[in-house]
């Protein structure tokens, strides 16, 4: 059990938990004993500076990278035993990148369907019906039949949602999945972001959308400097950061607290998107 009280999912153990986790780069250190956990139906979102680590983190958690250091364990299974089937662990944990990464010669629907009947050996037509379904939950029915050029970016990053969402994952991460989009695009996606974390999905979030972190988020780690700075709800974070470098940095993104008000990071009020997340 996870024993916070003041979190979803406390009554048990975690999903996914990070203890004292290294990563190394030849001589740079990415992560310096990184240690916290994500329940089950929680969102958690990582915040800080670009390169303390929050994505390289992101990457350990399905074993994309290798940890030097410390355990990643996901459902109690250790990713760094050998004995850990991790093609099987991954497709539980779906991520959703920077950069869409959609085959370019393949239609919306045939993007989303490719893991289903590749890896799972789902028929065809079982696999059609499952990813038309996923199209229509982010909005996309009617572009299945595109290509990715024929898409903007938002509604890539929209597929690239539907394509992990088909391998029912039990963890969804998002490594920064606003980023390489324009402002106009950007709230169609966090609108999906936010409908998922409505409907209980397990997420973790790599993003410098504080708004959006501030009310979707139920516990919220700050990054600098490849270690966690400091933890804890929102409201906490955003208004009453315990840590001078954590007000700092909010500062520096013209965060005030006094412009929210006080409560949890889903009850709390939205600023300059709040009318783009429903």
């Amino acid at each position: 059990m996870s024993g916070d009280p003041e979190r979803v999912g406390h009554r048990e153990a975690p999903i996914l938990v990070f203890e004292d986790v290294v990563k190394r780069y030849g001589s740079i250190l990415a992560l310096d004993g990184v240690r916290f956990h994500v329940n089950r139906g929680e969102v958690v979102c990582l915040i800080g500076p670009s390169g303390s680590g929050k994505s390289t983190l992101l990457r350990c958690a399905n074993a994309l990278e290798a940890v030097d250091g410390g355990r990643v364990v996901f459902e109690g299974i250790d990713l760094a035993d050998r004995r850990t089937n991790l093609v099987q662990v991954r497709q539980r944990i779906g991520m959703v990148f920077q950069h869409f990464e959609l085959f370019p010669h393949m239609t919306a629907l045939h993007n989303v369907t490719a893991g289903l009947t590749t890896v799972r050996k789902v028929p065809r037509p079982e696999a059609e019906e499952r990813g038309l379904a996923l199209l229509r939950k982010v909005g996309l029915a009617d572009k299945a039949r595109k290509h990715p050029a024929e898409l903007s970016g938002g509604q890539q990053q929209r597929v690239a949602i539907a394509r992990a969402l088909a391998m029912e994952p039990d963890v969804m991460l998002f490594d920064e999945p606003t980023s390489a989009l324009d402002p106009e695009t950007i709230g169609e996606v966090l609108t999906v972001m936010k409908r998922l974390a409505d409907e209980g999905m397990t997420m973790v979030v790599v993003t410098h959308e504080m708004d959006f972190a501030r009310r979707v988020a139920d516990w919220v780690v700050v990054f600098d400097r490849a270690r966690v700075l400091e933890q804890g709800p929102p409201a906490q974070i955003f208004d009453q950061p315990r840590v001078a470098r954590t007000r700092e940095f909010l500062s520096h993104l013209g965060w005030h607290a006094d412009a929210d008000e006080p409560g949890n990071g889903r009850a709390g009020r939205l600023g300059v998107r709040e009318r783009e997340i429903p």
